[in-house]
């Protein structure tokens, strides 16, 4: 009998943003999918139905399509199927697999105590686990009938075999009084109908899994293959949270000017790895993703490391691209927009993100007088006014503009004064730019143009 074809899927509740370790955790559905050859689905679990707004579907969405990661078909609305979560709930009940439960909440209430007093787990005793019986218009939820005996074992892809004792899964609610279903019970039967075979998402969902598996089990429905994938922490080794960087997706792009493809890189790297390789293209990582290869340790997030490897691709990223990306934030008309691709492979050489991209971009379409830095500003002094007065004369003497003759006038106006290149360079480029760090002093001058640096230089000339 051949294998089933393989279907992942990402499950998200709408209840906020698309947070990075969803992300890495959709990545690695996406992934191990398209290296199978199998199938993508999208879940979006609406079930909490005041937290479920339209606007944290569309930032789940607006998230996945960003960094690219297509699914396959339309997605789906876990709220779209409670009639047949509560079928699936009465058919456990009709085969003896569930209960009706008609434990009033101070009974509940009373075992919690009893169990807290004695140390104990909590642990479901109802008196109604084998009352076939209904009991008249009294409330009731649908429970599962669990195993008591015995034991469960999951040969996880990432975890190993991991065993639980029959006795400690509890008869957790399937179908609540109101007829609506549980989380628990909605998992299942979406998986079971989406034909999911592969789940995998967090280990913080491992016990769910001898709960979920209870259910797949007394369905009689083929088992999945669990792959557990330890969580995201922070430098520090603690959970990830909002210090750490566990930010919407969004945030990423928009915060902190990262691009999709730096982002996935790096999400892939946290818990998976190929050797040595730490830049890795998205067709390479088709090709090499499996889930053997993910850790069973918790990853921790590097800031630093994201932001560098956000400059390698920044660096690899087209002229007209990053110029698109950083246009908008910059205001320009589309004759500036055009200078910006021309001045994009010397501004990206610098830079780790958009923002510093878009900052570095900015002198160039600043109006005069610049506005000069503290930094900038010592530079321009009355000593260093000379020097620029001597590379301003050099320069209006040129009889054309290219960038080979402005290094000659600029050397030999250096010459003049006796002072090393860098002695006016700096003054110039404060002059220039308003600032201490820029591209090369000849490329600053080529694409600012003759007049634009002429203007800027002699209104530096002067003293203040």
């Amino acid at each position: 009998m051949s294998a089933r074809p393989v279907v992942t899927r990402f499950a998200p509740s709408p209840t906020g943003y698309l947070h990075i370790g969803g992300a890495r955790t959709a990545l690695f559905n996406w992934l191990y999918a398209r290296h199978t050859g199998g199938k993508f689905l999208l879940r979006i679990e609406d079930t909490d139905r005041a937290r479920s707004t339209t606007e944290a579907i569309d930032a789940i969405l607006d998230g996945m399509r960003w960094l690219g990661l297509d699914w396959d078909g339309h997605e789906y609305y876990q709220s779209q199927f409670w009639a047949r979560h509560a079928e699936i709930a009465h058919k456990m009940l009709e085969r003896g697999h569930a209960y009706r439960c008609y434990m009033t909440q101070d009974e509940l209430a009373e075992q919690r105590e009893k169990a807290k007093a004695e140390r104990k787990p909590f642990r479901i005793l109802s008196p109604w686990r084998d009352v076939i019986e209904e009991q008249g218009d009294k409330p009731f939820v649908i429970r599962l009938k669990a195993p008591q005996e015995g034991e469960t074992v999951i040969d996880d892809q990432v975890q190993g075999r991991v065993t639980v004792q029959n006795s400690e899964i509890d008869d957790f609610i399937l179908l609540r009084s109101d007829g609506t279903p549980t989380y628990m019970l909605a998992v299942v039967v979406d998986d079971h109908d989406m034909g999911v075979t592969h789940v995998i998402r967090g280990d913080d969902h491992l016990n769910n899994a001898f709960r979920q598996l209870a259910i797949i089990r007394a369905m009689g429905w083929p088992e999945p293959t669990y792959a557990h994938v330890p969580l995201i922490h922070g430098q520090d080794g603690a959970k990830l949270s909002k210090r750490h960087g566990a930010m919407g997706v969004d945030a990423y792009r928009d915060e902190l000017g990262l691009l999709p493809e730096a982002v996935t890189n790096y999400l892939l790297r946290l818990g998976w790895g190929h050797g040595d390789d730490e830049i890795i293209s998205r067709e390479q990582a088709i090709e090499w993703f499996d889930l053997p290869q993910v850790g069973k340790s918790p990853s921790r997030f590097d800031f630093k490391k994201l932001e560098n490897l956000n400059g390698h691709y920044i660096r690899e990223a087209g002229d007209e691209r990053l110029a698109g990306l950083i246009a908008p934030s910059l205001n320009l008309t589309g004759e500036q927009e055009a200078l910006l691709v021309k001045a994009m492979p010397e501004l990206k050489a610098r830079a780790h993100t958009l923002h510093e991209l878009a900052d570095g971009a900015r002198f160039l379409f600043v109006s005069r007088p610049l506005d000069v830095d503290e930094a900038a500003a010592a530079l321009l002094t009355d000593e260093t006014r000379g020097v620029l007065a001597s590379a301003h004369a050099k320069l209006v003497a040129l009889a054309n503009w290219d960038q080979p003759v402005l290094e000659a006038a600029i050397r030999e106006a250096a010459e003049d004064r006796g002072v090393k290149l860098g002695k006016l360079a700096q003054p110039l480029r404060a002059a220039l730019t308003g600032r201490t760090t820029s591209p090369g002093i000849f490329d600053v001058l080529a694409l600012l143009g003759r007049e634009e640096s002429l203007a800027r230089i002699a209104d530096q000339m002067e003293p203040k």
